[in-house]
């Protein structure tokens, strides 16, 4: 039988919880991992450094915990995804009625981009539904950016309090209409500027030479230029063979990072999966997009009045303030 708020609930039993003291984050984590400890659930705990000794001085015993490091853990949405979900395969086999798992999702104020973490916290109230799983997700408003707190909202369905409530939130959005209704992603800076190169309808040929033409001037690493170089010709395939024409692709570099995109006029993926997650379906967008996540240093989906529009990024992203 699951334990606490989770108890009657089939499936992925998902919350945040909003923190502005390390006394408070104590208040939460605490509670959650000490209980857990107790009731003899698998317990994982995937935070920050600071945080993640917090919760060892706050439980004492820690034996039964699985601690993942979080710079690991939360490289890209994708390596999150897929190791937490070996990681309760693993657990769920132990035949355990219930695992918890709390963990600090990056965004801007621990020096990440967001929107790509945004879709990540929409999607796996799917990715993560097959487990009977309780997930803690604790942002601290001393550090975290109002729209970030505004797109948590939207993406938890249930809140916890100080006092200890679990309230169920009436701004969750299901991650379908999420990612429909969310606004456009934060630019790179130098998409403020006109494009350095616009092709349209280009082939995917015509694309993976520009990049590497692109790329020659910049210091982006070779095997990172390789990866940009499949993202380009990937998403242009998809766009002539997916989307709605024209397909216009565009290129931004500086000596340091290179931004493309690639827009067609079409409605983009239905999926609110893809790109998070594997998939053998290579009749669709979704294995293409899966290993441009997996292997990019930032990536965007947009649905907007121009289209449908992907976003990828080489070199470290510098997005507009």
């Amino acid at each position: 039988m699951r334990t606490g708020p989770a108890h009657g609930h089939v499936g992925y039993f998902h919350e945040t919880a909003f923190y502005g003291s390390d006394e408070e984050f104590v208040s939460f984590a605490g509670p959650f991992v000490r209980d857990g400890l107790e009731a003899g659930e698998p317990t994982v705990v995937s935070c920050a450094d600071a945080n993640e000794k917090l919760v060892r001085e706050a439980v004492g015993d820690v034996s039964g915990v699985t601690f993942l490091p979080a710079a690991d853990q939360y490289s890209r949405p994708t390596n999150a995804i897929k190791r937490f979900r070996d990681e309760f395969t693993s657990l769920a086999r132990t035949g355990a009625p219930q695992i918890r798992v709390i963990g600090d999702v990056p965004h801007p104020g621990t020096g990440a981009p967001w929107d790509w973490w945004a879709r990540y916290e929409a999607a796996v109230n799917h990715a993560f539904d097959e487990f009977q799983l309780w997930g803690l997700c604790p942002y601290d408003t001393r550090t975290t950016p109002a729209e970030v707190l505004a797109d948590v909202e939207r993406t938890h369905p249930v809140i916890a309090s100080a006092d200890g409530a679990h309230v169920r939130n009436a701004r969750f959005e299901r991650p379908e209409e999420f990612f429909v209704r969310r606004g456009r992603a934060r630019p790179d800076v130098l998409e403020s500027r006109s494009p350095s190169l616009l092709l349209v309808d280009p082939t995917p040929a015509a694309v993976r030479r520009a990049v590497r033409d692109a790329a020659a001037a910049t210091s982006v690493a070779e095997a990172e230029v390789d990866d940009l170089v499949f993202a380009a010709s990937e998403a242009v395939t998809n766009g002539l063979t997916h989307g709605r024409g024209p397909v216009r692709f565009r290129l931004w570099s500086d000596d340091q990072h290179l931004v493309l995109t690639v827009t067609d006029q079409g409605d983009g993926p239905a999926d609110p999966l893809v790109g998070l997650v594997p998939t053998t379906k290579t009749a669709t967008a979704g294995l293409g997009l899966w290993l441009t996540y997996h292997t990019c240093s930032y990536v965007t989906l947009d649905r907007h009045d121009e289209g449908f529009t992907v976003r990828v990024v080489g070199g470290t992203p510098r997005l507009v303030d």
